[in-house]
């Protein structure tokens, strides 16, 4: 007797590019919490700059994704977008390896950042090309509990290396480079690829909501709104420092929080195949906005350990999640091109985001960007009911 598609078992090349993400988020995570704090603590910027980097950063790879997925659909190959994506987010431990200024940060972290806009959505169209409809959410859940693994083992080594070596930021760099190479040569050598038809030569990559779905219009214009009061964690990483974290702790608080994604994200992937995505999206959305509550008024270091922990259910809630739901929303013979307009909505409020929370974070009040993020989260959680049905298990292939 055939299993149902949610029992059978999983495509190898859905495995294999969650082991090239797991890797890569390995090396990525032993650098980007001490980021904020080698900007500031090391190179002596000031805190609106990581407001900046990160802004700008986020904001180049969310626009590259448009272009990525749609060049992805034109020529009917991932794989190419992807390869030259990871490469590049190795390159870039490099670069934070050798900065001496805070534009150097900003260089390589824009470098990253291209890598990332490179090959997201071809990725994440690989993983839903592999996979049918019903096993989506155990897809993406599999690629995000994997990928946090990496999420947490790189924080982990980032701190043996610190404990080690006492503010050698420099050589986490360097070592992040290694897991950073490898990830890129697991896709080479495991991730298949079937060639898919190639797109009309003369099209172009979709700005407008026109050829949208209406339901797909409204979700980005929540996931816009939302956007605009995600800033960067790199604030949050900032405020745990200002209540007394050193930069090893700061690693040990990040590996915990992706403790609590690498548990749950399997089993939320799971639960949004059976009761759909939007009930989880808007519950991730509320608990985000309890955790930025939580951080405007965090008496004590001590008070940060659950705020992370609760940061992390969020993003179990939500990450793998609302992957899966773009799936279910876009056109299947323009999903490239749709799942890049998703990242571009995010990359076009990313960066004026960090700008404001800078700007609050360093002329009004510590608290002042998180108390603004936490509203912004509870209308987002509000108008997301307004969001297609609340199964959104689509029959698209």
């Amino acid at each position: 007797m055939k299993q149902p598609d949610s029992v059978q078992r999983l495509n190898p090349t859905v495995s294999a590019l969650g082991l090239v993400s797991l890797l890569s988020d390995f090396a990525s995570k032993m650098v980007y919490p001490l980021t904020p704090i080698f900007l500031t603590g090391v190179l002596g910027a000031p805190a609106w700059t990581v407001g900046v980097v990160e802004g700008i950063a986020e904001s180049t790879a969310s626009i590259l994704k448009l272009y990525s997925g749609w060049l992805s659909d034109r020529v009917g190959q991932r794989k190419p977008f992807a390869v030259l994506g990871y490469g590049l987010g190795a390159l870039s431990k490099v670069g934070l390896a050798v900065s001496f200024g805070w534009g150097h940060v900003l260089g390589a972290r824009i470098i990253d950042r291209v890598g990332k806009g490179l090959r997201a959505a071809p990725r994440d169209a690989l993983i839903a090309e592999n996979c049918s409809p019903q096993q989506r959410g155990r897809a993406f859940g599999l690629h995000h509990s994997l990928e946090t693994m990496g999420e947490i083992l790189g924080p982990l080594a980032g701190f043996w290396w610190l404990w080690q070596f006492p503010e050698n930021y420099r050589g986490v760099f360097a070592i992040a480079f290694i897991p950073a190479l490898l990830s890129v040569l697991v896709l080479l050598a495991l991730v298949r690829e079937v060639r898919s038809p190639c797109q009309d030569r003369r099209s172009r990559p979709q700005f407008t909501f026109q050829k949208l779905s209406p339901t797909y219009r409204r979700f980005l214009l929540v996931v816009g709104l939302f956007g605009l009061g995600n800033s960067s964690d790199a604030f949050l990483l900032l405020r745990a420092q200002e209540l007394g974290f050193a930069s090893s702790q700061v690693l040990l608080l990040y590996a915990v929080f992706n403790l609590v994604e690498v548990s749950l994200g399997l089993a939320a992937g799971n639960l949004s195949d059976r009761v759909g995505r939007r009930p989880l999206l808007a519950s991730g959305y509320l608990v985000f906005a309890l955790v930025y509550l939580g951080f405007a008024i965090a008496p004590s270091a001590a008070a940060i350990w659950p705020l992370f922990m609760l940061y992390g259910l969020y993003s179990t809630l939500t990450r793998g999640v609302q992957k899966a739901f773009v799936a279910d929303l876009v056109h299947p013979d323009r999903r490239g091109a749709e799942i890049g307009t998703f990242y571009l909505v995010v990359g076009l409020v990313a960066l004026p985001a960090s700008l404001v929370a800078g700007w609050l974070y360093t002329q009004v009040g510590v608290a002042a960007p998180f108390y603004l993020s936490a509203a912004i989260a509870v209308m987002a959680a509000l108008l997301l009911s307004q969001v297609g049905p609340t199964s959104s298990r689509l029959p698209s292939a």
